[in-house]
């Protein structure tokens, strides 16, 4: 490249640093939009569809096989109904599944899910290979008979509840400092990160649930309330999901066969990715509309390049006639233009990554928050190259207008001196 073509880019930026910069301001927000939309949208459906789950599928009431994963994977729905507890333990001696845990929920901690389940949990369950769900050092997993509560990393973290501390539940799935049980439990363990909707849970003996002051067991249909120092009779407990792990895929269409097809009592969510694949195949508009809008942006910004360039060429037409007449080419002059634009946009689109940080580090906030899902924003996606490639390549063309306006140039009229 020669030295004089960048001279003038050099001159011509510094004379129009306002409009440079808005330039510069409008490439960065379009390029850092693009590459958040579409790293957000693939980083999403990977984690919901196959991130850290470890359970194959879910057993629960009658109904939307949606419900029962968002309620009892995700933490998010309501509750579809309740089974009886002879299902879960039917289900857990079929020779397709490996591991059956059951859940019962209806209850909260400062608006946290509150779940009862057993030590199996802890203790068999692996959310990745070679990954349990471990308390932190200093900690344990709860005693199925004692008032005892293990919680979320994410729950520690946000509530300041430690080893030791006494909670009491709340009732319902949404916080209502009005509805607070006087049950009492002891936090004996928080549990490691695993980056999963797990760490936004609050964990106590499922014993604890049917226990719970003001919950009434409807095992048998008719109003059972469990009272202290007596056994809860199995055909009176009831579970919310019973969380399962398979042995292989052919047990899971034996039993979606039997259950969903056959049966009419319960719903089997199996597997759970396709469950959430098929959701995001639903609201699969959204992610078009944000990338249609940031289309739009790009092409605003295209636009903003255009303009900004075409509106100097005016000022800027003594210029290239007296290059023109020290015996520059008219190539040089189109070069000069197109470098300019490419300069502009190239900047635009280094500075899209501080964009691009900003949206997904803020995204990444939001989505554990509210699911538990951890997004990685310093994940590498081809995106983060081809996007700014793409803008750069469109701003050369988008200086090529302003670049043949400058070509044209005529050297004599515009070396005339002004009247």
């Amino acid at each position: 490249m020669r030295p004089g073509l960048m001279m003038i880019v050099r001159r011509s930026l510094r004379q129009h640093a306002l409009s440079t910069a808005i330039t510069v301001t409008s490439v960065a927000l379009a390029s850092g939009l693009v590459m958040s939309v579409f790293s957000i949208k693939e980083q999403t459906y990977e984690a919901f569809t196959g991130g850290p789950v470890g359970f194959d599928a879910v057993l629960g009431a009658r109904g939307s096989q949606l419900q029962l994963v968002l309620n009892s994977v995700f933490h998010l729905e309501t509750s579809p109904g309740n089974i009886p507890w002879s299902m879960y333990q039917a289900i857990g001696r079929d020779p397709g599944v490996e591991l059956a845990v059951p859940y019962a929920v209806g209850d909260n901690f400062q608006g946290f899910r509150i779940v009862g389940t057993t030590p199996e949990l802890f203790t068999k369950f692996e959310y990745q290979q070679g990954r349990r769900l471990t308390p932190r050092d200093g900690g344990r997993i709860f005693d199925p008979a004692r008032h005892e509560a293990v919680i979320g990393s994410y729950v520690a973290q946000m509530t300041g509840v430690t080893v030791g501390a006494t909670i009491n539940p709340y009732h319902g799935l949404q916080y209502d400092a009005t509805r607070r049980h006087n049950d009492e439990y002891t936090v004996v363990g928080v549990l490691e990160p695993s980056n999963s909707p797990s760490d936004r849970v609050v964990w106590i003996p499922i014993e604890g649930i049917y226990r719970m002051s003001g919950h009434v067991l409807r095992g048998t249909g008719k109003a059972t309330v469990a009272r202290e120092g007596e056994t809860i009779p199995d055909e009176a407990k009831e579970v919310s999901a019973v969380m399962l792990k398979l042995n292989d895929p052919q047990a899971g269409m034996y039993l979606d066969q039997t259950i969903n097809r056959q049966g009419k009592v319960a719903t089997l969510a199996w597997p759970i990715g396709r469950v959430m694949a098929d959701l995001f195949g639903k609201i699969g508009w959204v992610n078009q509309v944000l990338a249609l809008v940031a289309y739009l942006v790009v092409v605003v910004a295209a636009g903003s390049i255009v303009a900004s360039i075409y509106n100097t060429m005016n000022e800027r037409r003594r210029e290239f006639a007296i290059l023109r007449s020290l015996g520059a080419r008219r190539s040089t002059v189109l070069s000069a233009i197109v470098l300019e634009s490419t300069t502009i946009t190239a900047l635009g689109a280094l500075c899209g990554y501080a964009v691009y940080a900003a949206i997904l580090s803020g995204t990444v906030v939001a989505v554990r928050a509210q699911t538990g899902v951890v997004l990685d924003p310093l994940r590498f996606d081809s995106v983060l190259v081809v996007t700014p490639a793409v803008m750069v390549g469109l701003g050369a063309l988008a200086g090529l207008i302003p670049a043949f306006k400058a070509y044209r140039t005529d050297v004599a009229s515009n070396l005339v001196p002004a009247s």
